[in-house]
């Protein structure tokens, strides 16, 4: 059902309708931001600063009013419900067959209002590719550093360099971290790797660490993107915020997009962009709407009936996550949970001659149950850390089943399809075994449940039947300038005009971390970008030392 959350109503034609929802008359834009997540509600946001411009903010999804949004505690209550798109991997053969849950966020913050709120922002080498790729200096870590001085109002030890103070973003480590968070920490110093006091700045700078987790909790509530940005110029009248609206394809003048088309109340609307149009829908929908408007591989387009307007076979391919080996242990006597429940985390390299952290390391204070044909048992209480790959070699694809915005998209994940992954999952298992069976855990834990001595026959088996993922879908409109490059430096579509996309499908690989912070650096080099073509005015500039 349409909603549009009120600006001022003369301003932005809004109506009352018969259902008590206020719906909007207004068809014509300035600007149109398609998904209200980690990117396109900065996006929305910063274009809305200029009050001459009229911007129009869609998503799909409804408003973040549930107690389990709010609540830190409670992200798990969303997986499977109205707020999660709930899409399913196709079936993998190195997974045993098995299909992967891959929620991702529906509704106003999109996966920043479901997600475990982990502020990682990447290793210096991830921003550095960005560079090399795009051929531009403007996507490394120095400018990257700026982006963050602006975003963050950091809550931690002060870092002039690399931490701001003042941005829309709260950033903050846990006041009282739980004995089980601490217990990480010192078991990864005893093993070797580096404590840090953050996980972000110059541990993201090193080979890896340990630290408390920074987390986007603020005076005990989560704090979505959507509400560090949006809520604070939802009394622009040039600002429309448009939910229950589902983007199902391009309008096209030509080659330039001139708006998009969305099933509003279940009927067809048209919403028309005089500059420009962004799509910031995830990985999943934004190459889906590309395709099922004909930008994409044509082969796969004209199987479908769809006109091709722009062939560009990346589209859907390279396709990246993190995927994750739950293990877990049993307590000695029931812990707390803080926060979220994600207290601390850590990242190392499974060889040492790599030059950044391909493992990433997260802990839950709860013993999370693996997948069923892993026929393992959970303890009634307990802590899982789960072992995951930080630079996946294995690429995957997105395939349409159809022309139609119902029609499903195939998401074939491809996971554990390059040996290099499954040479650093077993790494990482072993380095989680090694640290949880650590005697900084002696007092709290009394024994390893999963996944228990194995050979490495027995260790692969393992693997391949507990991966999950942590929801980082990523990679599916890559920037760059080869052949199956999607968007440039300047987050344009090659080839069409009057588009860009802004979200976690543009990078070239995912990067080291939980994906938000990326993706909110995304939205606001995209902002950025556009608001210099179209000479728009800017609260806040780029600080770059």
């Amino acid at each position: 059902m349409e909603q549009t959350i009120p600006t001022n109503r003369a301003a932005t034609g809004l109506r009352e309708g018969p259902d008590g929802l206020l719906v909007s008359e207004q068809n014509d834009f300035d600007f149109i931001v398609c998904g209200a997540g980690s990117s396109g509600s900065v996006v929305a946001a910063r274009l809305a600063e200029d009050r001459q411009a009229r911007v129009l903010l869609i998503e799909a999804g409804g408003d973040d009013e549930a107690e389990s949004v709010s609540n830190p505690a409670q992200w798990p209550l969303n997986l499977g419900t109205e707020r999660d798109w709930g899409f399913i991997g196709q079936p993998a053969p190195e997974l045993a067959g098995r299909r992967l849950p891959l929620s991702m966020g529906k509704g106003l913050g999109g996966g920043s209002s479901i997600n475990v709120m982990v502020w990682a922002r990447g290793h210096k080498e991830d921003w550095e590719h960005f560079a090399a790729e795009s051929g531009d200096e403007r996507w490394g870590y120095k400018s990257v550093l700026g982006y963050y001085r602006r975003i963050e109002d950091w809550q931690g030890k002060s870092d002039p360099f690399r931490r701001g103070t003042g941005g829309p973003v709260h950033v903050a480590q846990p006041d009282a971290p739980q004995p089980i968070a601490q217990a990480l920490v010192s078991a990864a110093g005893m093993v070797g790797i580096p404590v840090y006091d953050s996980p972000n700045g110059e541990m993201m700078e090193s080979a890896g660490g340990a630290s408390i987790a920074e987390l986007r909790i603020n005076g005990g509530k989560r704090e979505s993107v959507f509400r560090s940005y949006v809520t604070q110029v939802m009394s622009h009248p040039n600002l429309t915020v448009l939910t229950g609206a589902l983007v199902t394809r391009l309008l096209f003048d030509g080659r330039t997009v001139i708006g998009v088309e969305a099933l509003v109340g279940g009927k067809r609307r048209q919403f028309r962009a005089r500059h420009e149009t962004i799509l910031s829908l995830g990985a999943v929908h934004t190459p889906k709407v590309l395709m099922q408007s004909g930008i994409g591989p044509e082969d796969e387009l004209r199987a479908h009936g769809i006109s091709v307007v722009q062939h560009l076979p990346g589209v859907g391919r390279n396709h990246q996550d993190h995927l994750a080996f739950g293990c877990t242990w049993a307590y000695r006597e029931p812990q707390g949970v803080g926060g979220s429940g994600c207290e601390a985390t850590l990242y190392w390299k499974s060889d040492a001659s790599l030059s950044h952290p391909d493992i990433l390391q997260c802990q839950l204070e709860f013993p999370v149950p693996a997948p069923a044909e892993a026929k393992i048992a959970t303890p009634e209480h307990g802590w899982t850390m789960f072992a995951g790959l930080a630079q996946p070699k294995s690429r995957g694809r997105l395939r349409l089943c159809g022309p139609e915005a119902n029609d499903p998209i195939y998401i074939e994940p491809n996971s554990l399809s390059e040996p290099e992954d499954m040479v650093a999952a077993l790494a990482g298992v072993e380095l989680c075994r090694e640290v949880g069976n650590s005697e900084a855990f002696t007092p709290l834990v009394s024994g390893e449940a999963a996944p228990g001595a194995r050979d490495r026959a027995g260790m692969i088996d393992f693997i391949r039947k507990s991966a999950v993922t942590y929801w980082h879908q990523s990679c599916t409109a890559k920037m760059g300038r080869d052949s199956m490059s999607v968007v440039d430096n300047e987050l344009k579509v090659y080839g069409i005009e009057g588009l860009r996309i802004a979200d976690s499908s543009i990078m070239p690989r995912i990067t080291t971390g939980n994906t938000m912070a990326p993706c909110v650096v995304i939205g606001e080099r995209a902002a950025d970008l556009i608001r210099e073509q179209h000479g728009l005015a800017q609260t806040h500039r780029v600080a770059i030392r």
